[in-house]
């Protein structure tokens, strides 16, 4: 369809506002309206996504700007920037966000605050979708601010519980700190470049990219910086991604995010806030040199395999599926360090499918036991996978769907993950083999991941639909049964996606997937071996661990670990992250703030008192003083004046004969003084 830059741009604006009328809309109006309103604004801004992805893909990028303000006589602008990573992810965050939208309506009915719930998942829908299709950095980090600001928002919900409000601020408190990297990587590059714009900057012949590296600075012109400045602005940039996407350092807020619903849940998990460092890295890529980008791989296989060591212990289903989150991004950040930009971001893609599903379906099982539990009155936590069982003949469309989320995740053939998981495992090993020293073993790494992956998520599955219930009343006469039809058909609709069909027409072949051809490739050579061998191993190996995880949590023969073991416990308490960045940065920080309120309190109060207290009896002395002896003395004087006129006033009395009398007696008075004088 032949349309201007300036109606597709429209169009882009039209599909990013829509959530924001639903949040200013259901704010300022009644909260009943608020699900009709959000879903139809969030359906609007799907519909027009789709639509601009079929008419921006595979084609000329679209790029239109105006002027935003003025600083001196330097001129900054905003624009809207299409092209093939842009309008992917619109359709991702509004395609997800309208079948989260759904799910809501069913999951979150009866909530008091149902229309604050609303409001903030537009809100949160803005932010990500300003995010995408932003022209400049500094636009970007004001979207950036504000999906960090709206999932404090939803994260911290059901602000009455404790948990909660405090998950909600960890997750805001670690963000910052990402996002003051970020901001720094911002002021290098405008002093380096004096732009912010990113087409300028990181497209094809951009700024950054024809810039080099030469006596030790940083060329742009006739502009130059030290060189190291160039592996500082990567590197501050990077510090945003890590926790965005909650990578290590920086990776501990995300599962205590999972305090807030679990519809907000798979929304940050699947295609909005987490996804966001990843969408990133993609869109600055040329600003990363060899240096930063090894400290990308490393990160990102180190984050990998940490978090699915966690996982494995975990008895939290939500808490499970957010270090799973964690680790399949590790993946995304691998493939971003090597090279495989493109394998990445359709990692991303198909990742937000069959995690969006693995969490709702976990939602699906939490909402039903929730209110089973209500119904018959019993004590246990819904959440505990210990404490499940039995659930597959209860809740069979959730059995179904969730296993080929899992499926999905695990890369086994004939779902999207397998495809994804492939080019990213292939791709790795691929570049192991120009590599020396440590960075030949990081596939390895990734590849043990994968297979801890496949464990983890199939001790998850076992032990929540396999098995007899722990919760069961009166020998199985009541059962929870399936979620209600707006929640399953959302499921089935997630289900599809997570099949090969919506990416590769050749279930076996990730070269063939529609996503790649729109990415630039890697540079990396082809090694043909690895093409057959690695897929064969990882799912053979995968199987395999599928059916020990069958042995050891269905017909319960044998353990991994004794829960007492050094190594359960370690894994249990998520290698003591939280408790060392408490000792190394709560307590000193609540020490510190103590100090200061002691310090406060004592000696700048207790000076700011002792003064106080002069000054009071100054004033005091200051009150007696101007009240007896100057007001005395004034009043002394003046009763004088008043005496003296009163006497005065008497010898007025109007009769002549007394003025004469007086007149005499004064000059008698005179004549006497002069004599004896």
């Amino acid at each position: 369809m032949d349309f201007s830059n300036s109606t597709w741009c429209l169009l882009a604006f039209i599909a990013t506002v829509s959530p924001l009328v639903s949040f200013i809309t259901i704010l300022a109006g009644r909260s009943g309206k608020g699900s009709s309103i959000a879903i139809f604004n969030i359906t609007l801004s799907f519909l027009v996504s789709l639509f601009l992805f079929f008419q921006i893909w595979n084609r000329q990028p679209v790029h239109e700007q105006t002027s935003w303000f003025f600083v001196g006589e330097v001129r900054f602008t905003a624009g809207i920037l299409l092209n093939n990573l842009s309008v992917l992810m619109m359709v991702l965050v509004s395609g997800i966000s309208l079948l989260v939208h759904i799910y809501s309506i069913s999951y979150m009915k009866g909530d008091p605050n149902i229309h604050r719930y609303w409001a903030y998942l537009g809100l949160f829908c803005f932010s990500m979708l300003g995010l995408a299709i932003s022209d400049n950095l500094l636009l970007i980090y004001l979207f950036w601010e504000l999906v960090g600001f709206s999932s404090y928002l939803l994260i911290g919900f059901w602000f009455t519980k404790e948990a909660a409000s405090q998950a909600a601020k960890k997750a805001f408190v670690i963000n910052r700190i990402g996002d003051m990297g970020f901001l720094f990587g911002i002021m290098i590059i405008y002093s380096q470049f004096q732009t912010l714009d990113l087409v300028k900057l990181f497209g094809d012949s951009g700024l950054v990219s024809s810039a080099i590296i030469r006596d030790g600075f940083w060329l742009n012109g006739t502009e130059k910086m030290p060189a190291i400045w160039l592996s500082i602005a990567g590197l501050a940039f990077f510090m945003g991604v890590i926790a965005k996407s909650a990578q290590f350092p920086l990776h501990t807020w995300l599962p205590d995010a999972m305090e807030g619903p679990t519809s907000v849940s798979s929304l940050i998990h699947a295609a909005t806030m987490v996804a966001a460092g990843v969408f990133l890295l993609a869109r600055i890529y040329p600003v990363f040199d060899p240096l930063v980008l090894n400290i990308i791989t490393g990160i990102g296989v180190f984050t990998a395999f940490m978090a699915a060591t966690i996982a494995l212990t975990q008895n939290d289903i939500k808490r499970i599926l957010a270090y799973s989150t964690i680790s399949q991004l590790g993946f995304m950040i691998m493939a971003m360090g090597i090279g495989a930009y493109a394998e990445s971001i359709f990692h991303l893609a198909t990742h937000a499918f069959f995690k969006c599903l693995l969490f709702l379906a976990a939602g699906a099982v939490i909402h039903q036991l929730h209110h089973f539990r209500e119904k018959y009155q019993l004590q246990f936590d819904h959440q505990d996978i210990r404490l499940m069982g039995g659930l597959r003949k209860q809740m069979p469309l959730a059995f179904i769907t969730m296993c080929i989320a899992s499926a999905a995740l695990v890369g086994l053939p004939f779902t999207s993950g397998y495809l994804s998981k492939d080019a990213l495992l292939i791709t790795a090993f691929e570049w192991a083999e120009t590599q020396n020293g440590i960075n030949k073993v990081l596939p390895y790494l990734i590849l043990l991941t994968s297979w801890l992956t496949a464990f983890y998520i199939s001790r998850l599955i076992f032990k929540v639909f396999f098995g007899k219930p722990k919760y069961q009343i009166d020998a199985g006469t009541v059962h929870a049964g399936d979620a209600p039809r707006p929640m399953t058909l959302v499921l089935m609709i997630l289900a599809l996606c997570c099949v090969f069909m919506l990416f590769s027409f050749n279930p076996l072949s990730y070269e063939s997937s529609w996503i790649l051809q729109g990415f630039p490739t890697t540079d990396i050579q082809n090694v043909d071996v690895f093409h057959t061998v690695i897929p064969l191993i990882v799912n053979f190996v995968s199987v395999f661990l599928v059916y020990l995880a069958y042995r050891i949590y269905v017909k319960g023969e044998g353990r991994v670990f004794s829960e007492s073991s050094f190594l359960y416990r370690f894994s249990k308490r998520q290698w003591y992250f939280n408790e060392v960045y408490h000792l190394a940065f709560v307590r000193p920080t609540e020490n510190f703030s103590k100090f200061c309120y002691t310090f406060d309190r004592v000696v700048i109060d207790g000076l700011v008192n002792s003064v106080g207290y002069l000054v009071r009896m100054l004033s005091d002395f200051t009150d007696w003083f101007d009240r007896r002896i100057v007001d005395g003395l004034v009043n002394a004087i003046a009763g004088m004046a008043k005496n003296t006129g009163n006497l005065a006033r008497q010898s007025q009395t109007g009769k002549l004969q007394h003025y004469l009398v007086t007149m005499l007696l004064v000059v008698i008075t005179f004549f006497i003084l002069t004599y004896f004088i």
